[in-house]
């Protein structure tokens, strides 16, 4: 493995956007194929609509995704990944074999 300096600023850049929460998950289920708002909102449990529609449009603005308007009655709207979305495939199935693998399961608890 090649040697990594202690900081870079493209890295840190790249955490902050991929560490933001909901993020993961959100990309994991575009993972799939083009998906309608809720039917994200559904793969998700727990995530609010208002934190989907933001973290959507940040994932736009960074080129992770594509929104796409299908003018019909009523209007489609779909999210899909970019080629740059794609490109974290393999990042996104690297942790969760790692999360597998290295965290313990955790009970579900209801009251």
């Amino acid at each position: 493995m090649d040697q990594l300096s202690p900081y870079c600023e493209v890295y840190s850049r790249a955490i902050e956007i991929l560490g933001r929460r909901w993020t993961g998950a959100i990309l994991r289920a575009l993972m799939a194929g083009r998906s309608r708002f809720n039917d994200i909102a559904h793969t998700v449990p727990g995530l609010s609509d208002r934190l989907l529609s933001e973290r959507l449009k940040e994932l736009e603005a960074e080129g992770l995704v594509v929104r796409t308007v299908t003018p019909c009655t009523p209007v489609r709207v779909e999210y899909s990944l970019t080629e740059a979305g794609n490109a974290l495939v393999p990042v996104v199935w690297s942790v969760a074999k790692w999360a597998e693998a290295w965290l313990p399961v955790r009970e579900s608890r209801t009251a």
